[in-house]
């Protein structure tokens, strides 16, 4: 491996400012598990690395002033799917998480490391997607804060500018009532990069009273939505809003099936070592469907066909 400065910066804007030098003289670190190796092949030459990981806040999860729960950048995979508020409100990133690598790798992988690579077949990219994380960003201007899906803009290529570096995901509060799935097919059962990745997630939504019987009885509408992002399909991870609607419409058997149609349909794959385009397409739509109809098992209190049912509540709060 050539030889490099590892630099440890004081603050934020120290380590921007070490960032934002001619492009390639300096590096991010956090984890290292992508860094290191591209350095030890020669893929990049870069002179300095600024380890982010010992700045307030990069390796904390907590809740934020707005009421969301953030995530530093710099917490490892299994810190992340092992902390209890991420697996009672935010199971679905658990389970990305869960998927990468090794249980070892993940000790060192972290989820700011994981979307910086901006990579389509980034693990846990589909399932922040669902979640419609915020990305909170640093650099010379100071913090912003970019969608996840305006954050990957094309095959390793992520809204950061120079001398910018992520320091946090913020995730909105989650619904009482929701469940979630995410499914990846890789060459190997563990451990490799996916060849197909697919993240769904389903939750009700109460709109409230609608109108009164003679006895006084309400009713009260729940429908379900549904999340539906893709990953390694494109060159960048998707979403699949005709497949979320059309589920929303319609959860028969034939609807699920549709939906899975759907989005395999928003699918870009293309041919590679790994896979071909038209096997990673097919298989859009079989792990779609396996996620949809594990959602659904896992909300037996929901009915699953009709896209909506009314639950008939006593205005004094018994159910009729």
């Amino acid at each position: 491996m050539q030889p490099f400065d590892y630099i440890i910066p004081r603050d934020h804007a120290e380590a921007s400012a070490l960032l934002a030098q001619e492009t390639g003289v300096a590096r991010a670190f956090m984890g290292g598990t992508d860094l290191l190796i591209r350095i030890r092949g020669g893929f990049i030459r870069p002179e300095r690395v600024v380890d982010l990981k010992r700045l307030p806040g990069m390796r904390e999860i907590g809740p934020s002033p707005e009421g969301w729960l953030m995530i530093g950048a710099a917490c490892t995979m299994n810190q992340v799917a092992g902390h209890p508020t991420v697996q009672a409100h935010y199971d679905l990133l658990a389970q990305a998480c869960n998927s990468v690598a090794s249980y070892q790798l993940r000790n060192r992988a972290t989820l700011g490391g994981n979307i910086c690579n901006a990579s389509p077949a980034a693990d846990t990219a589909p399932a922040l997607y669902c979640l419609e994380a915020v990305v909170e960003i640093f650099g010379p201007h100071g913090a912003r804060r970019v969608p996840i899906a305006q954050f990957f803009v094309g095959p390793g290529k992520s809204a950061l500018k120079p001398g910018e570096f992520v320091t946090a995901i913020h995730l909105p509060p989650a619904p009482a009532q929701k469940a979630a799935a995410f499914n990846k097919l890789g060459r190997t059962k563990v451990g490799d990069i996916s060849m197909v990745s697919v993240a769904v997630y389903g939750w009700t939504k109460d709109e409230g009273p609608t109108t009164k019987d003679e006895i006084g009885h309400s009713s009260f509408v729940i429908r379900r939505e549904w999340a539906i992002a893709l990953g390694s399909v494109g060159p960048t991870p998707l979403r699949a809003p005709e497949a979320e609607a059309a589920l929303a419409a319609d959860m028969s058997p034939e609807g699920v099936r549709r939906a899975a149609e759907l989005a395999a349909a928003v699918a870009r794959p293309i041919d590679d070592i790994r896979a071909s385009a038209g096997y990673r397409r097919a298989m859009v739509a079989v792990l779609t469907r396996r996620g949809i109809e594990s959602v659904l098992d896992a909300s037996a209190s929901i009915v699953h066909r009709p896209s909506s049912f009314v639950l008939r509540r006593s205005s004094a709060g018994g159910a009729a």
